[in-house]
């Protein structure tokens, strides 16, 4: 049995070959990891540090939590980190991540609001035969009033509106899961940390929109496990694609003007519209 994410569902709605390519044929990709990725992974591995050891009953204060931060950076940064932005250094995005975490620990400190786990990995059984993980950056448990919070941290600089977040599927599925390990539950509340605007974000679900989120999903895989032919959706995401020496189409010369309705393909064409580019 396949076990979804929800980064697998999103490659496949994103383009049925991508899909293919990393999921199937397991190809290596093309491009190696981004430093906004890198800065991600460092950012979520000092937050983990600190409310792995605030869990403990061990107070940890601004400076310790730079200098994790900067010995880890320091471990893991390698030559082969990839940045697009030619203008900016590797410094620059070191600083960034300084940043965020003095606005977060500012913020936050002391950090005793009932974290009970972090990076915890769930299993959500939608029905039998569908199942997915995720892993949660921290949940929290209210016990007086039996709430659980779904947090979730953004190192990137693109601010969603809240009502985009009252659609987002990832946490939403995370409740799912929460839910079966605790039936009991009074309400759960999702959360983002913004890091690059130093604002936290919240968003509920119904139960019926959770059940409706549970029978999408299961659309959904069964869209995928009966899916035969797994052809490309050009966008302009195409050209931050890890698998592009693979794709027949980026490999061929593509044309497009907003106003068309089509890629130009050689003697062939594809039909996109200009919103799907947007």
């Amino acid at each position: 049995m396949v076990i979804y994410s929800h980064s697998r569902l999103s490659t496949f709605e994103q383009c049925p070959l991508k899909f293919k390519f990393r999921y199937i044929d397991k190809i290596k990709p093309d491009i190696k990891e981004g430093i906004e990725a890198f800065l991600g992974k460092i950012v979520h591995e000092t937050l983990r540090f600190i409310y792995e050891e605030s869990v403990k009953g061990r107070e940890i204060n601004l400076d310790e939590t730079i200098e994790f931060y900067a010995n880890l950076w320091n471990k893991e940064f390698n030559n082969e980190i990839n940045i697009v932005k030619k203008e900016n250094n590797p410094e620059h995005y070191f600083n960034q991540g300084v940043r965020f975490l003095i606005n977060y620990f500012t913020e936050n400190s002391p950090f005793k609001d009932n974290t009970i786990a972090v990076e915890k990995r769930i299993i959500i059984e939608l029905e039998e035969g569908y199942k997915l993980q995720g892993y949660i950056d921290r949940l929290v448990h209210n016990p007086e009033t039996n709430i659980y919070e779904i947090h979730d941290y953004k190192t990137n600089g693109f601010l969603k509106p809240q009502e985009e977040l009252d659609k987002d599927r990832q946490l939403a599925l995370y409740a799912l899961g929460i839910k079966n390990i605790f039936p009991n539950i009074q309400d759960i509340h999702l959360i983002w940390h913004f890091l690059a605007f130093n604002k936290k974000m919240i968003s509920k679900r119904t139960e019926q929109e959770l059940e409706k989120l549970k029978q999408d999903i299961i659309n959904l895989i069964d869209k995928i496990e009966s899916t035969t032919e797994f052809n490309p959706n050009p966008s302009k995401l195409c050209k931050w694609c890890e698998f592009r020496s693979n794709c027949h189409l980026f490999n061929q010369k593509i044309d497009y003007k907003p106003e068309q309705k089509n890629y130009s393909l050689g003697s062939s064409e594809v039909s996109v519209s200009p919103e799907e580019l947007e």
